[in-house]
């Protein structure tokens, strides 16, 4: 483990210098920022497949929303009542991908505690501060949700735990960069940088040298490192700093323990990186919240035990935790940087 204080966990890209230009486009769903940058080609063209991306992503916030009425709404609803409901196959598809990461994470990662996480406020747009009643935290905790409470006939979704509600805020943002890289990769694009709220997905490479990003303080702003991203691999970070509250001095971020039915405040960020494969994205978005929930005592047991290589955690206290092959990575970035390879392009 390589520790040393942060200053900044910051993203931000840049191509190699060429012939060929950047054009982006630029929406908001999934209450963020989503950033699509193309390289090569035509601005018409680049609009155009800029627009069909954000139509997928506003389909899928569609789909998945937590509390907004949705096909998602609607199965908790029927869990909530005993009651089955069919859903499609990217439904089922989605939470079966979920249920085998939560096995693997000991349920750490654990889409189905809706109930703790609308309990501490996070389900709605305007978050304040809460302090719920420590026995309706322990009645939820008892009722142990889980993915494994649900069962399939087809595409039909029951479940066996009517505490099961499923939010899948830390895991649609994921299969949508994989979408996004699959919409992309049919229409044949030299390359893009697909980017939701800090969650990004890289296809191919913008000329000589692979995309970059770079990182950031999650209290601050300014860069002190910088990543080559390369084909197909996706960087995710889950932090402290975007939905959450204060409250008795303490910060009370959206990312909850199962476990005790607490949020997590040990932990400011751990940004992960996801190679290969059909679904990096959904990898780089999920895989982060176990090892975020464990803190900065457990995370490298934990990044052993879901194969993830390359890890770089801030804890509460500004220090950065991160593997080898992380610090290797980020080293070779900046060794590039120096020599000069790296050029900033509009």
């Amino acid at each position: 483990m390589f520790t040393r204080t942060l200053l900044a966990l910051l993203l931000f890209l840049t191509a190699c210098s060429g012939e060929e230009r950047l054009y982006k486009t630029r929406g908001h769903v999934f209450g963020t920022t989503v950033d699509i940058t193309i390289y090569g080609g035509s601005q018409q063209r680049a609009d155009l497949l800029g627009a069909e991306v954000l139509r997928e992503f506003d389909r899928l916030h569609r789909k998945f929303h937590a509390w907004e009425p949705s096909m998602l709404t609607a199965l908790n609803d029927s869990i909530a009542k005993g009651e089955p409901m069919r859903a499609d196959a990217e439904m089922v598809g989605l939470l079966k991908s979920a249920e085998k990461l939560s096995v693997r994470s000991g349920l750490l990662f654990n889409p189905t505690i809706g109930h703790l996480i609308r309990l501490w406020g996070f389900q709605k747009n305007d978050i304040g501060a809460q302090g719920p009643p420590a026995a309706e935290i322990k009645r939820w905790v008892d009722a142990r949700p889980s993915l494994s409470d649900l069962r399939y006939n087809g595409n039909i979704i029951s479940s066996v735990n009517p505490a099961v509600m499923i939010d899948l805020g830390g895991y649609a943002k994921g299969y949508a960069l994989d979408r996004a890289a699959a919409l992309l990769r049919e229409a044949h694009v030299k390359a893009a940088l697909v980017n939701i709220g800090g969650n990004v997905i890289a296809i191919g490479q913008p000329g000589e040298r692979p995309w970059q990003v770079g990182i950031r303080d999650p209290r601050g702003a300014g860069t002190v490192a910088q990543i080559a991203l390369r084909d197909n691999e996706a960087i995710g970070t889950s932090g402290d700093y975007e939905r959450y509250f204060m409250k008795d001095g303490k910060r009370r971020p959206h990312i909850i323990d199962p476990r005790s039915g607490y949020p997590i405040d040990l932990v400011a960020s751990v940004t992960i990186i996801a190679s290969g494969g059909r679904d990096p994205g959904l990898r780089s978005d999920g895989h982060s919240k176990p090892l975020f929930i464990t803190g900065p005592r457990d995370w490298q047991a934990m990044a052993e035990k879901l194969d993830l290589k390359e890890v770089l955690m801030v804890d509460a206290q500004r220090n950065v935790h991160m593997t080898a092959a992380m610090q290797a990575r980020i080293a070779g970035a900046e060794r590039h940087e120096q020599a000069g390879t790296w050029q900033a392009r509009e």
